[in-house]
């Protein structure tokens, strides 16, 4: 299972990726491969998209019936 990287500019980007990191090139490659997967897998949809999924949870508890305290949120908007 071996790589065998013939562009110099590929390899030289690698190998300072490792000696700045402290890692050995195997290490450099997989993180970096990692993180590129990840980033792949990240939710790409619209930020109004996502948040309408947590309205809806939000939504989906019951009223309690009380009431907000008025003064409370004065009090952290600084409107004392």
């Amino acid at each position: 299972m071996a790589f065998h990287i013939r562009d110099e500019k590929t390899d030289r980007a690698v190998r300072q990726l490792a000696a700045r990191k402290g890692l050995s090139l195997t290490e450099a490659i997989r993180g970096a491969v990692e993180r590129d997967l990840a980033d792949l897998d990240r939710d790409t949809r619209p930020v109004r998209e996502r948040i309408k999924d947590i309205q809806e949870r939000i939504a989906a508890y019951p009223k309690t019936g009380l009431k907000a305290d008025k003064a409370f949120y004065d009090w952290l908007s600084g409107d004392e």
